[in-house]
Order: C-alpha cells, then structure tokens, then sequence
C-alpha cells in the first residue's frame, strides 16, 4: 500500500486548519490505514510507503537527478495559469472560464521561470511502446492522441518591413493548400506580436491581448466562438510572394506548435468562420477528383482531391503536393518538411511548500567590491544576484534535500513560492561562497511516477529498488486504476520508466503490462462524491451499520467493475441478507455433516465454482455473487440436508469478497487453520456440462410446451415425453400428426391438420 500524500489538496487543507502538512498527512494516513484494515484488505503492511517519507523522497530527488544529468530537466520562461490566491502554477484542465477550479480565484497568464522535463525528446518511444499492452483501446487512443504525432511541413512568412528579417514559421499537415492562405493568424503571446503591430493597431491589439491573458489554453480552444484583432502588418507568401494580413487570435496557443498558424479558409472550417466573420480573403484551391461532386463555394471544401488556382502545382494530386510543396519550399530554405507532436514538455515546477524539494542550488553574486564573506543574503538589506542561469545539482550523497519547518507556509503574491520566505534555509555558504537553494517543488505527479518500483524494494537505504527486485518483480503484471489517469499519470510514468531503462536501471521497457479502469462510484445524487455537495460516503458509517463485507459484497455488487455506478444506501441491506443467507446454510451444513451431494447439487456446485473462478479471473465480481446467491438459494432449499463439501466450497468462494464471513463459516465447519492456506476450489469438467436439456416443443410453429430430456435424445424419446404434456395432448385432440421435425437439442415441432 502506498500514499500519494504531497500536493495541493493536503497542504490547502492544512492552511484551512492552520496545521502543519505533515501532521494533517499522517493523521489522514492513520484514518485511511484504519479504514483498510477495518474492511479486512490483504494488503503486504511490510511494504507500505508514502510519497512524503524522507527515504521516498530522497530517491525521487536522485531521479530528478539522473533526469538532469541527462538533460532531459531544464529551466526555461513559460507561459503558466498563475493563480496569486493559491499561489501557484494551474493546468490548463484546472482553470475555468478564468477562475481556478478550486476556490473560484482569479488566475492570469505569466511568463515565469519553471522546471521542465522535455518528455517531448520520448515522443516517438511513448507512441511505439503502446504497441503490445493489453490496455483498453480508449486508453491508448487517448493517449496517442495527447502525444499528437503530425506529419507534415514548415514554411516561413517573412514579415514585411522588418529589418530584423523576423519570420513567421508555421506548421501544416496540408502543404498541398499553401496556395490558399489569405492571411496568418498569431497566438496573443507569440513574440513578434508587438513588433509587427502598426501604431494605429496598437491600443485594439494590446487591449485583445490583455483580455486574452487571463484565459486558460483549454478555455481558448473549447470555446466555439473565435475572436481577433488585424495587427495592421503584413508577411510575404513564401512561394507567391503576395502580402498576406498577419492576424492576432485566441484560437492560436503560444505553447502549441509554432505559436502560429497560416489561414486558408476555403478548406478549414475554423479559417472560413474567422474569414466570414471579419470579412477576409477566400482562394479557392483544392478541388475534389470528380468534379460532379463538387461542393457550393460558400462552404469549404476539406477533402483531399486536387490542386489548381496554385501556378506550377496545378493538376497534381493532393498527396503529390504535399511532398512537391515541402520539397520546394526546402529548397528555397523556407521550410521543409517536419514531424510536430501535440505533447509539449511536463512544466515540473510548483510554487508551494508542501511537495519534494528540487535538489538544485545556484550561485548568489554581490556588487562589485562586496566581500562574500561579510555579506549576508539573509538580511532585507543586502543587494545580490541569484544566478539562475548557474544551475548546480546537489550531490547524491547530501541527499534527501528536507523541507524546512515553516510556521506561515500559506502561498504569497512572490513567483518565487513561500519557500522563499525560508532565508536560512534557501541561502547557505559553501568554500566560502554563497548559495541559494531553488525554491520551487516538485509537483503531486512525481512521487506517483515509480512507486511500483518502490513496492519491490521498500527498505534499500542504497538504492531507489536493486536490480534483482526488478528482475523479480517487474513489469508491473496488472494495474488497476481511473480512467482519469488515461494521459497524464501513465504517461509521466511511462516516461519515467522509459528514462530509468534508457540508464540501465530496469531491464524492462514498459512498467504496466494489463491496464484496467475501475468506474467511479458516485453519490447517492448521480454526482461526483464531494464535500462541497455533501453526498460523500464515510465507510465507518455503513460498517457500524452493515458490517464491513456488506460493504464490501455492495461495491462488487453493484455492476461491472469498469461501470460508473450511483451508490445507493438502501440497497446495501440486500446483500446483507444474501450473508444471512449463506451463513446460515453453513450452520445447517455444519450441525448436520451430510457427507452425500444429490446429482443436481453436484452439477451446480461445480457450475458455479467454474463460474466464480473464471468470474473472479475476469473482474466481473458482480456476476461471481450472483452465482453465490443461485447457489446459496439451492443450499437453503435443501433444508437440513445441505452437503458439508458444498458448503465448504462456498465458504472458500465467497472469502476474496467478503473475507470475515468466509472466515466465520471456514471456523463453524470446524477448520482451525484460516481458510486464507487453503488452495482455490477446483471443478470437474464433465460436472459443468448439463446432461439434459430443456427445449421448447412446437405444434405448427407455436410454442405449446417444454420438456426436459438427455442431449442426445432420439426422436421417439422425445415425442413420449411431449406427449406427457397436458398442453401439447390438448393441441392435438382431434388431428392427425402430419408430420415431425426434430433436431437434437434444438426444436420438435409437431405439424398436425
């Protein structure tokens, strides 16, 4: 068992409450440990871990560490949510209409220094390493989506006027329109915005930008309606040479691509919007093949086809010109073809207390003629230069960097993140030199990135986990999670992983083999379970009322695994009496020690040991209890006649799911050892196999009757017994048999005039 217990939510808790993380952490770890162990899981207690343990932080720091050395972690100036109120960075998910998600707070867009992880450099690997998973076909989907491979080309705008020779370089997977572009079209944040923008342009502009700024990416790119403002500049056509008007607008992100995009509305439904609402250019240049299907002008045309309005291009198909175009366009060193992804590189940076340090420092330089060694970056007063452009990374063996004890860790206005605050933590000398330690943490993802490879190896004080623990354990055989996780949590592992295998660390080259999502269960309103809506369900409360297998018997109970399911209080009360049921079945068996099992017992016995073991395989908990139940029916109708082997049987087969029962009944039936030593209950082929069967029996067509007769019956056999049938006898008073069909195990009909 483990505990992703840094983050957001923890720390804002105790914020709330005015109490230290730590120790609002350990109590929610002893309540939740609690509650497991009250709900009898098999959890292996020798091998529990917590992300903020200081030996589990130490070697999520020494990753960090071997990210860097590889190059793969480096600062740069992004484009983030700042939200001042909770100071810190949000992702684009956890801004809404630009507030945060959590609080309703205003959040604005900064460009603030940030830790980055460049997974983009595993773009390729992360696609190609789905190929042989057993993981559900949307997850993959979703996540070779979110990577966003893109083949297409580059091709640059020169700007017109500039004497810096400034270029608008933009990517398009349809070269083959690059005739048609009427105008470019800027994100708000791109850099050349504020150059090319004319000075009668520049209040409209700066005021678009402005308003823009406070919009998340997700916000900007969900939001139907496409605005933006004509800078007044003009870029060159790379092949034409026309002007074509240069655009700023929302629908552009400064963190995807190139931060712009070239318009061609006659064949993008975006662009033709955007030109139909301002008024601009539209040329026409793709064609469909037949040109009896040729679409009204007024609408754009998006399939492929062929080219024509586009000089020397014109006639070739639209695969031809996409290779023709980027290898033009290559040639005139103006673009050239190119391989884009959607993902962009893991901003790794928060500016909160309570997360993993990062274990770098940087030098602090004085005013010239300052000795070092009598200033004192610590004081208000003393004037010095954090070099941030000098990053040092700490030595492996002065690892775990600790967080400091702070008595006000609530989040500032300061980018820099209240750890800044800690002076005498953050500023330290070293050879007679002054450091200052970085002061950003890390983000709730990374110590969830390999605590599999933890559980292997809890206590090595030498290494994150051995080799031979790896060798032993991994890949991960079965992994058992939300689909919320589909993107983000996998893939930052997968890369992770992939990092460490890369560094000989594993010889494994994925970490999860067989994926399954379980579905959430909601409250009793069909909504998500939270305390804002107050329809959370505390497990205490239905164990004082039910008992903990009741609860336990509910969940699996309620339907498929995968399914998202409204809990439903009242409904627990029928499992409850399904317990009743079998353990009292199990009494009768036990005061009664019938050695004997009728033929029917033992078909159904063995019918539902196939069934429960194969259920149980398959995770389809719900349908393995309702064999229990048909079964536990049958027992209960027996009366004081119920087999002690069947009721054993039943005992080992209800265990994984409601252990304490099984338990109880393992002990009536006078079985000291706990049932937990016990082998898994094994059935007979031939036992599961019906040897009779039931089969409608028709007269002219119509179904009149049934009859239960052996597999292989013959015809004769089959008529006598239909023919016992006071329904069919009725059927046929007073007509003649004309006729009999009768396929073995399947029909007999009967046609009679």
């Amino acid at each position: 068992m483990g505990w992703d217990s840094f983050g957001l939510p923890a720390e804002q808790y105790a914020i709330n409450t005015g109490a230290q993380p730590a120790d609002t952490t350990a109590k929610n770890i002893a309540t939740f440990k609690r509650q497991l162990k009250m709900l009898g899981f098999s959890y292996d207690w020798d091998r529990e871990i917590a992300t903020t343990d200081i030996n589990y932080v130490k070697w999520t720091q020494w990753i960090f560490l071997q990210l860097y050395k590889k190059g793969l972690a480096e600062q740069s100036y992004v484009s983030v949510n700042w939200c001042p109120a909770l100071g810190t960075v949000l992702a684009n998910e956890e801004v809404i209409n630009g507030l945060s998600e959590r609080g309703d707070h205003p959040v604005e867009r900064l460009p603030l220094r940030q830790w980055v992880l460049k997974i983009t450099d595993y773009a390729d690997r992360l696609e190609a390493g789905l190929e042989g998973l057993d993981w559900p076909a949307g997850t993959m989907t979703s996540q070779q989506q979110w990577i966003g491979k893109s083949e297409g080309c580059n091709a640059d705008f020169m700007v017109d006027g500039s004497d810096d020779g400034d270029k608008i370089s933009v990517f398009t997977t349809r070269a083959d329109t690059l005739m048609g572009v009427t105008y470019v079209t800027l994100a708000p944040e791109h850099p050349l915005v504020s150059k090319v923008t004319t000075d009668e342009q520049r209040q409209q502009v700066e005021e678009y930008v402005t308003a823009t700024s406070s919009r998340s990416d997700l916000d900007r790119t969900s939001s139907k309606e496409k605005t933006g403002v004509f800078t007044g500049g003009y870029a060159i056509h790379p092949l034409s040479g026309e002007k074509v008007p240069i655009w700023v607008g929302d629908y552009v992100l400064g963190s995807y691509g190139t931060g712009a995009v070239m318009a061609v509305p006659a064949h993008d439904e975006r662009d033709f919007e955007f030109a139909l609402k301002y008024g601009l250019d539209v040329k026409r240049v793709v064609k469909p093949l037949d040109e009896k299907l040729d679409k009204d002008e007024n609408e754009p045309f998006t399939d492929e086809g062929v080219l024509f309005n586009s000089g020397d291009f014109d006639g070739l198909s639209t695969k031809e010109a996409k290779k023709t175009i980027s290898q033009k366009l290559q040639g005139l060193e103006k673009g050239g073809p190119q391989t884009t992804y959607k993902l962009r590189d893991w901003v790794f940076s928060r500016q909160r207390y309570w997360g993993e340090p990062i274990p770098i420092y940087f030098p602090v330089e004085f005013p010239e003629g300052v000795d070092p060694e009598k200033a004192d970056p610590k004081a208000d007063d003393c004037e010095h230069t954090i070099r941030y452009d000098k990053p040092i990374p700490v030595d492996e063996a002065d690892l775990p960097l600790e967080l400091p004890l702070m008595d006000n860790f609530q989040p500032g206005n300061d980018p820099s993140g209240c750890l800044a605050r800690a002076k005498d933590w953050r500023y330290f000398q070293k050879d007679g030199k002054w450091f200052a330690r970085e002061t950003n943490t890390m983000p709730q993802w990374a110590g969830s990135c390999w605590y599999y490879f933890r559980y292997a190896d809890p206590k090595n004080s030498e290494a994150a986990f051995s080799s031979k623990a790896d060798e032993d354990w991994m890949p991960v055989d079965l992994y058992i999670g939300g689909s919320e996780h589909a993107v983000l949590h996998l893939l930052y592992a997968r890369f992770w992983h992939q990092v460490l295998y890369d560094l000989g660390f594993t010889k494994h080259p994925e970490p999860f083999q067989k994926l399954v999502h379980q579905g959430m269960i909601l409250g009793i309103d069909g909504e998500k379970m939270s305390k804002s809506r107050g329809n959370v369900i505390n497990p205490d409360d239905v164990v004082d009322e039910q008992g903990a297998d009741a609860l336990r018997l509910y969940e699996m109970f309620m339907g498929p695994l995968e399914a998202v399911k409204p809990w439903q209080t009242s409904q627990v009360a029928g499992v409850s009496r399904f317990q009743t049921k079998l353990y009292n079945v199990v009494k009768t068996a036990a005061a009664n020690d019938v050695k004997t099992m009728s033929d029917e017992t033992a078909r159904l016995l063995h019918k539902t040991m196939k069934k429960v073991t194969e259920d149980m395989d398959a995770m389809s908990f719900n349908t393995a209890i309702s064999a229990m139940m048909v079964l536990t029916n049958h027992l209960q109708s027996l009366k004081d006649k119920v087999p002690r082997e069947a009721a054993e049987k039943l005992a080992l087969m209800v265990s994984p799911i409601a252990p304490h029962l099984g338990e109880e009944c393992w002990n009536i039936l006078g079985h000291k050892e706990s049932l937990a030593y016990e082998p898994w209950v094994e059935y007979v082929k031939e036992l599961c196999i019906d040897s009779t069967i039931k089969m409608g029996v028709q007269v002219n067509g119509k179904v009149r009757g049934e009859i239960e007769i052996a597999k292989d019956a013959d015809q004769e056999t089959a008529m006598a017994e239909a023919m016992k049938q006071s329904k069919i006898e009725a059927q046929l008073e007073g007509k003649q048999v004309k006729k009999i069909i009768y396929v073995p195990g399947r029909i007999l009909n009967i046609v009679a005039k």
